[in-house]
């Protein structure tokens, strides 16, 4: 029975995948070699090791656009990238790509960032003078923070997924490339849906060609963003041009009566300003941070360190470190 059951596995994606597809058996590998699974192929593994992983706990408590919300309606890190996945395995699927491949790039591409969205990834490129991208921090989590500073020796292709999702050079797989597009359908049309329930606009306010174009509901957008691109995808997963340009169109919309409006703004000056100041603060006495980091300070410099530190913290626990080093304490007697 020894390998007998993920050899099946391997031999199955042989016969069902697509030529395109990149098949577990023709990996290339982890940067240190392993016995393989008896059970589970390459990729799969590298899913359960992401799923198991403590920073893809954390991402409960690290929240999308509006920080801090009021109930349990809003998306957080953790069902946005649930949403991320579930989108790019129906894409995966019927492409016939490696659909753990593409679950494992989907899972693991937000695990880098900073508390607080991206208001928290901005404050730490400012104060640290570090050139931070959250993308690039979620490799340096799987390869360099996670496991006390062993990390995860995920594939080369999953790596390679994680770090190309948001921009510059397309992923080297098309699995890896489908998150890059899976990402902004997901957000786009979930932060759709948070600001049209946090009352800061209506539906109804995108213009009129994009709905007639994308659709008029979300279910509806995703739908037709995913049909489109498995029509259009052959050698990169890619939309139509009219798709490309309406979808490109709608987050400019987002952009400006969203991401950059009275309520985020100033919610996004709140958090950037608890960032910098823990930023200044461990800075200063590095040898608080966990070993992990104070590890890092020393091998790559306490500024690399300090980010990597706030960089993994939930907005829960980012706020509790805030309070406990910057407000007054106060006893009744």
């Amino acid at each position: 029975m020894d390998k007998i059951i993920r050899e099946r596995a391997e031999n199955n994606e042989r016969l069902t995948l697509s030529e395109k597809a990149c098949l577990s058996a023709k990996s290339v590998g982890r940067a240190i070699p392993e016995e393989e699974c008896s059970i589970r192929t390459c990729f799969q593994r590298d899913r359960d090791r992401i799923i198991h992983s403590q920073s893809f706990r954390r991402l409960k408590h690290k929240t999308q656009v509006f920080l801090a919300p009021d109930g349990d309606y809003y998306r957080t890190r953790l069902t946005h990238t649930l949403e991320v996945a579930q989108i790019a395995r129906t894409i995966a699927r019927a492409l016939r790509l490696n659909e753990d491949l593409t679950e494992a790039v989907a899972l693991g591409h937000d695990l880098g960032h900073t508390p607080f969205g991206h208001a928290g990834e901005r404050a730490l490129k400012s104060v640290s003078g570090i050139d931070f991208k959250h993308f690039e921090q979620s490799v340096r989590v799987v390869t360099k923070i996670e496991k006390n500073g062993k990390g995860l020796n995920l594939t080369g292709e999953v790596i390679n997924g994680i770090g190309c999702h948001t921009t510059g050079e397309k992923a080297f797989t098309l699995e890896g490339q489908i998150i890059r597009l899976a990402d902004k359908i997901a957000y786009i049309n979930h932060d759709i849906d948070d600001a049209v329930a946090a009352g800061v606009m209506n539906e109804e306010e995108i213009p009129h060609h994009l709905r007639y174009i994308l659709g008029n509901r979300k279910s509806e957008r995703i739908n037709n963003l995913v049909f489109n691109a498995v029509e259009n995808s052959d050698d990169e997963i890619r939309l139509s041009n009219d798709f490309a340009d309406a979808f490109g169109e709608l987050g400019d919309f987002m952009y400006k009566n969203v991401y950059t409006c009275g309520i985020c703004k100033r919610e996004d000056e709140k958090a950037e300003n608890i960032v910098e100041r823990l930023f200044l603060f461990f800075a200063e006495n590095s040898h608080l941070m966990p070993e992990v980091y104070v590890k890092i300070a020393d091998e790559e410099g306490t500024e690399r360190a300090v980010c990597d530190y706030i960089a993994g913290m939930s907005d829960t626990f980012a706020l509790k470190k805030y309070n406990e080093l910057f407000m007054p304490k106060f006893s009744i007697d």
